[in-house]
């Protein structure tokens, strides 16, 4: 029986060995500051439920617009509210829409993307229909769409996937065109393997390593957009804390207050800078050419 050549490899083999550093991999300073950022901010964000002194959405009238003390580590809002615990609970949000974007924005643009790079019959019509997303703004689209099915979690998170999808499918379509003429894939196609199986089983374990850092900017770039609806009052509801909205919130008083817009942007800031950080070091990691120059 004739055997497909042993270069290709199965998703858990490349799963498994994007997550293996070699002996040689040198991680600086920079990526792991911002590994253990990220790590403080995820756990602050999930334990807020237990951590946080108040309430999130108690109003206090007689407490308005205190300044930090013993009581309110970050004061309090005009409405009385503890800025500390807001600051916090709108982490849980403000990720799980990165997050979710990401999931979401690789999964769609990964299935388009394989169609559209192995079937050239429907390749031009498929691109053609992501230039045409791409040509419009990301932040106009979502606004566009937050306002067509009204404010909420799962119209944000739509909101900030259709204009991710073109991207993540133009990545695929690439590392597929390429991969597709290798010798494993066309012996594949001369053994009559199925279609799902070829796109699956071969061409997809190409595509996880540029996903991996791809999804790694959709979720940074999804938390900044998020909070820009959020701050034009496009985004979830007011009544939910985010970063976005609790700067949007806090803009009025940011001259006698200006630690409402201050702190909610200090943890946006320095939770979209880790990410990316993060993103970069994968991106040198996984890299194929990066790691022959360096040998």
């Amino acid at each position: 029986m004739t055997e497909i050549p042993s270069s290709r490899h199965s998703a858990f083999q490349v799963l498994t060995g994007l997550f293996s550093l070699p002996a040689n991999a040198r991680i600086g300073a920079g990526p792991v500051l911002a590994a253990l950022m990220l790590a403080a901010i995820v756990l602050a964000a999930l334990l807020a439920p237990f951590c946080v002194p108040y309430d999130p959405l108690a109003m206090e009238a007689t407490s308005r617009l205190k300044p930090p003390s013993s009581d309110h580590l970050l004061g309090t809002d005009q409405f009385g509210r503890d800025t500390f615990s807001r600051v916090m609970y709108g982490g849980r949000v403000s990720l799980l829409i990165g997050i979710a974007t990401a999931i979401v924005s690789v999964l769609i643009g990964l299935a388009i993307g394989l169609v559209a790079g192995f079937f050239r019959a429907v390749d031009g019509i498929i691109m053609r229909i992501m230039d045409s997303l791409m040509a419009i703004p990301a932040i106009l689209l979502a606004i566009a769409l937050v306002a067509l099915n009204g404010p909420s979690l799962t119209s944000v998170i739509l909101a900030i996937t259709i204009p991710e999808v073109p991207r993540v499918v133009r990545l695929v379509r690439s590392v597929v065109l390429s991969a597709r003429e290798e010798p494993y894939v066309e012996a594949a196609i001369a053994l009559g393997s199925s279609m799902p199986k070829i796109l699956i089983q071969h061409l997809m374990p190409n595509t996880l390593a540029p996903l991996i850092v791809q999804g790694t900017y959709i979720c940074a770039s999804a938390i900044l957009i998020e909070a820009i609806l959020s701050f034009l009052g496009a985004g979830v509801s007011t009544e939910i804390p985010t970063w976005g909205n609790i700067m949007a919130e806090g803009r009025t008083y940011f001259q006698i207050k200006p630690g409402l817009i201050f702190w909610p942007g200090l943890m946006l800031s320095l939770c979209i800078l880790s990410i990316n950080l993060l993103g970069d070091t994968a991106r040198d990691l996984l890299d194929p050419r990066l790691k022959k120059r360096e040998a």
